[in-house]
């Protein structure tokens, strides 16, 4: 059986960090330097998960000791991916500003966040050089356009009211709601479905 995932709207994103108001409080950890952050990152981590799979109830519960490791991990295998970035950045705003300004745009845009959803997802150090996930992108252009200005929409709204605090936490638990979704729908459900196909199409043989 496979599970619909249907397009997240703004407004329920919007909802979901207050769905469970006391989990906001999870943002504290972001006091405690390098531990605290770890532990929220796996946590991040994890939601991410829930977001690909279509899971929106609620925020999950806090682990602290798995997400630490999980946190601890993660970022580990993330450094080589973000030392080549920052490499290609240095090299390209070498040769000209503007064009590095460019370039950093471009990428922010259309390849970090979904190999970074794709790279959540595996957690393997490959998995964020998985550069054929582009032609998703490019595929579905207009979907993923749409994800990423809602997502750029959510954490404007929380930005602002971080003024208040609670946006703070608001913002870490969707900073990726949309691009997860557009992961688990285009990615990861239509990969599904084309297998389960081909595996019920008759031998021609």
């Amino acid at each position: 059986m496979v599970i619909i995932i249907e397009t997240i709207s703004l407004s329920d994103a919007f909802k979901y960090p207050f769905k469970t108001p006391k989990k906001l409080l999870y943002a504290l950890l972001l006091l405690i330097p390098i531990l605290g952050w770890l532990v929220l990152f796996g946590y991040i981590v994890r939601l991410v998960n829930e977001f690909i799979e279509g899971r929106y109830e609620e925020p999950i519960d806090l682990d602290l000791m798995e997400d630490l490791k999980l946190g601890a991990i993660t970022f580990v295998k993330a450094l080589p991916f973000y030392v080549a970035y920052a490499v290609v950045i240095f090299a390209v705003t070498y040769i000209s500003a503007t064009l590095g300004n460019l370039t950093e745009l471009l990428l922010g845009f259309f390849v970090i966040p979904i190999l970074a959803v794709n790279f959540f997802r595996k957690q393997t150090i490959e998995s964020f050089f998985e550069f054929d996930l582009l032609n998703v992108v490019r595929d579905n252009m207009e979907d993923y356009i749409m994800a990423a200005l809602k997502q750029y929409a959510i954490v404007i709204v929380f930005a602002i009211l971080s003024i208040v605090l609670i946006g703070i936490p608001a913002l870490c638990f969707t900073s990726s709601i949309f691009i997860a979704n557009f992961y688990g729908r285009i990615v990861e459900q239509k990969h599904t479905l084309v297998f389960k196909t081909q595996l019920n199409e008759p031998s021609t043989v």
